[in-house]
């Protein structure tokens, strides 16, 4: 039999411990414009590397709103001090990585590759915490089960709102 409570009570722990990410990954398009990540170079099969849309500003100042997101969480709810600052980084690294495949595969910036953009950033943060010991599977399955439909809604509340130019 389902214990209704129990997935009630992961799903709770999935989203605090994702979220420093999830706000990591949502505020880099705010801060919008400045030096590019890749500096505007290509990689090796002379390809961008990530894209207009990755700037230095986007990604530490989303690193800094995940980190002080998780800073709240962890004066609150008892979020590892290490989860709080480094799964936002992991976030974001996630996402640059999802940015530098989706180059390779003559996707432009802001296209859409199903999956990949609703949880590289997921994935990125749960390597860092699995490297720390941080986290458990269970925690880990639902965070990337409970994102793309979240994901989804959120990005289509940015275009609505004119922050983002597509709905993905």
């Amino acid at each position: 039999m389902v214990d209704h409570m129990e997935i009630a009570l992961l799903i709770v722990e999935a989203l605090i411990f994702i979220f420093p990410a999830y706000c990591a990954n949502g505020t880099p398009v705010l801060a919008g414009g400045g030096t590019k990540m890749d500096f505007g170079k290509n990689f090796i099969d002379g390809k961008r590397i990530l894209g207009n849309n990755k700037t230095f500003r986007g990604f530490f100042f989303g690193w800094a709103v995940g980190a002080a997101v998780g800073l709240v969480e962890w004066h609150f709810l008892g979020l590892p001090l290490l989860i709080a600052i480094f799964t936002p980084l992991g976030g974001l690294l996630g996402d640059l990585s999802g940015a530098f495949l989706k180059r390779r595969l003559n996707i432009a910036p802001g296209g859409m590759l199903p999956v990949v953009d609703q949880i590289d950033f997921v994935v990125g943060a749960l390597v860092v915490a699995f490297l720390l010991g941080l986290v458990h599977w269970e925690v880990a399955l639902t965070a990337l089960v409970i994102t793309p439909p979240i994901h989804l809604f959120t990005n289509f509340c940015a275009y609505k709102l004119k922050l983002k130019k597509n709905p993905w």
